[in-house]
């Protein structure tokens, strides 16, 4: 025990190497912090540091996480232009942390920045290079016997460069030759509204077709800038059965229509064909509504293909790929962001320092005295800016209003100094 002791302690730890630099996101099963190589290179990545498990109320080490294990074993044995790729894994007072490299950006960012700050579409250029190159990592993945099971914006990432990258493999599972069904351990996959029909209709055997459909509620929210199927999810009972989700599959039937059997066949053999037959029935809308968004008749045709409600009829990866869409003009590039001047770019991922205690160096006295200074100093010129938007008041409506955001926005950013020095 000694000597295993003195080797684990042997080992550099995350600190020696990594420079963390600020917390990013968190998720179901971790937290995602960015930081930078402290060797000669400085190169930028991205760590994921997993939950301990609890066991109660009380946080208690019971070991590592089914997710973990999937994400760690899937990770090390794949390597795609497409996929993040993971550089090393660290174990270090009983949590796991793994190393990613860093992407700048994710879709569901790209839909916010152009939803909330540019107010108008993603170009087709932009749509058509984002879908093709997440259509060549799905298809590597699935090359691989590997289904995703929670494809959505916000597990899919760009680089600055405008390469897509498939993150998130923690729901992932070996489709080859598995020992237990899909459902067995995981009754419950894909976030709602990405979630296929034969997953909503209780399938306790399904294909790689859930990441297709996945993909196609992406590449719509990505044309609209909203969520296609967004229903509300009714949440599992007190004895963790799985209930029927009535209203995701109403928002399906309104624009997709209620699926007929004759097209597909294995419908009536649903645990929750009994429940979906007393649903009201729709026709087909999905030519009214891709009409303004998908901009041609093979953008259509793509997006329908995606939405076959037969799993066994539905688009597959390979076939998507060479899908006429991606040969009509503008055809897709290898960077994504290639037609775009820098106003139209997304921002830089935002990262905090308040949300990342247990990763963030503790500063010392002198820079702590330094982070009040700094925000007294953007308080007062704040101040300063306030009561010059007031002296302009007086000229107009157009000057009042330009004043006014500009000190609310001043004053705005003195708060998150302040706040960052008392989190310091």
């Amino acid at each position: 025990m000694r000597a295993y002791r003195a080797k684990r302690d042997s080992k550099p730890r995350v600190a020696d190497k990594y420079n963390i630099l600020g917390f990013i996101s968190s998720g179901t099963y971790g937290r995602v912090y960015k930081a930078q190589s402290r060797d000669t290179e400085g190169k930028i990545h991205a760590i994921k540091k997993f939950k301990p498990d609890k066991e109660g109320d009380v946080i208690t080490y019971t070991g590592i996480s089914q997710s973990a294990i999937r994400e760690i074993a899937l990770n090390r044995e794949i390597s795609h232009e497409n996929v993040v790729a993971l550089k090393e894994v660290i174990l270090e007072d009983k949590s796991i942390y793994m190393v990613f490299d860093y992407a700048e950006h994710d879709f569901l960012q790209l839909i916010h920045h152009h939803s909330q700050t540019l107010r108008t579409s993603i170009s087709l250029p932009v749509l058509k290079s984002l879908t093709f190159q997440l259509l060549n990592g799905l298809l590597y993945l699935h090359a691989c016997h590997i289904i995703h099971r929670d494809l959505k914006p916000a597990n899919i990432l760009i680089t600055a460069n405008g390469v897509v990258k498939i993150g998130d493999l923690g729901l992932a599972r070996l489709t080859y030759s598995p020992l237990q069904a899909l459902y067995t351990g995981d009754k419950v996959v894909v976030t709602i509204w990405y979630r296929a029909p034969e997953l909503l209709l209780g399938a306790k055997h399904y294909n790689k077709a859930i990441d297709i459909w996945a993909v196609g509620c992406v590449v719509a929210e990505l044309a609209s800038l909203r969520p296609i199927f967004k229903g509300e999810e009714a949440k599992l009972d007190s004895k963790k059965n799985v209930p029927f989700q009535k209203d995701q599959m109403l928002k399906i039937f309104e624009i997709s229509g209620t699926p007929d059997e004759r097209e597909w066949p294995r419908l009536k053999d649903m645990p929750e064909y009994q429940n979906m037959r007393r649903l009201d029935t729709y026709p087909n809308r999905l030519r009214d509504w891709c009409t303004n968004k998908m901009k041609s008749q093979l953008g259509y045709e793509f997006l329908k293909e995606t939405f076959i409600y037969d799993p066994d009829k539905r688009l597959t990866a390979e076939a998507a790929l060479k899908h006429g869409w991606f040969h009509e003009d503008p055809t897709p590039t290898a960077n994504a962001f290639h037609t775009l001047q820098p106003p139209q770019c997304p921002p830089a991922r935002r990262i905090t320092h308040d949300d990342a205690p247990s990763m963030m160096p503790q500063p010392t006295q002198a820079q702590a005295t330094q982070n009040v200074a700094q925000a007294t100093q953007v308080h007062a010129l704040s101040m300063s800016h306030s009561m010059s938007a007031k002296s302009m008041s007086g000229a107009g409506s157009v000057g009042t209003g330009a004043g006014t955001g500009g000190a609310a926005g001043n004053a705005a950013a003195g708060g998150r100094v302040r706040k960052k020095a008392r989190a310091g």
